[in-house]
């Protein structure tokens, strides 16, 4: 069974005090879906806040906050271009080998996969490890790793890669409802602003207000 899940690099959650978050392994991956539980939320909504925690410096870029929250915050809320560092991640339940995202490759980035379905038949994404996707026919071929001469494949046909690429939109969907939901809560000030930059960072449309 071939199983593609929508994958999140995780920043150090230790230290962290601004909202309650998972105890979890540095830069491994988490699986974003709408059942995450609320910890595992402020985990991914930290981390992705922790990717963009760079700001320019400019004349017309507004001034960091000093308070804490607002500080942390800055760079999701006011960058144009943001990144979530992780992308797709395919494992092959039957063979055991799992193809992951490289570094420098971002869940943005996941569009890259129809090039290999509907344009140039292949796609890369990231490097140190460099996975690679190709179309040969009706099949494609996943290479976990392009720079190994003895690299493990995964295979899979067309089809099955297509609705497992919809599912991920779906699985992704339902983490930034989720995360609307969490924002809320945890959030109050901040929850619009913090939900439309994960939906731009997550390449989706944030979820309208709640019904009264």
């Amino acid at each position: 069974m071939i199983v593609l899940q929508p994958v999140l690099e995780v920043t150090d959650p230790a230290g962290f005090t601004l909202w309650p978050v998972a105890g979890m392994e540095p830069y491994g991956f988490l699986p974003l879906s709408g059942a995450l539980a609320p910890a595992e939320v402020g985990t991914a909504v930290m981390s992705v806040a922790a990717h963009n925690d760079v700001v320019a410096a400019a004349d017309d870029h507004p001034s960091r906050p000093a308070d804490p929250l607002g500080s942390f915050l800055h760079g999701l809320l006011t960058m144009d271009d943001l990144f979530a560092s992780g992308g797709l991640r395919v494992m092959d339940t039957a063979s055991g080998v799992t193809l992951l995202p490289g570094c420098c490759n971002g869940l943005e980035e996941r569009r890259d996969w129809f090039d290999v379905l509907d344009g140039d038949g292949w796609a890369s994404f990231g490097h140190d490890p460099s996975p690679l996707a190709e179309r040969h026919g009706d099949a494609v071929r996943l290479t976990v790793d392009a720079d190994r001469g003895d690299s493990p494949v995964i295979e899979l046909t067309v089809g099955e890669l297509r609705c497992l690429l919809t599912g991920a939109e779906r699985d992704l969907t339902g983490f930034l409802a989720l995360a609307a939901a969490w924002a809320i809560r945890q959030l109050p000030g901040h929850a619009a602003p913090v939900t439309s930059a994960l939906a731009r960072a997550l390449l989706l449309r944030a979820p309208g207000p709640p019904c009264a």
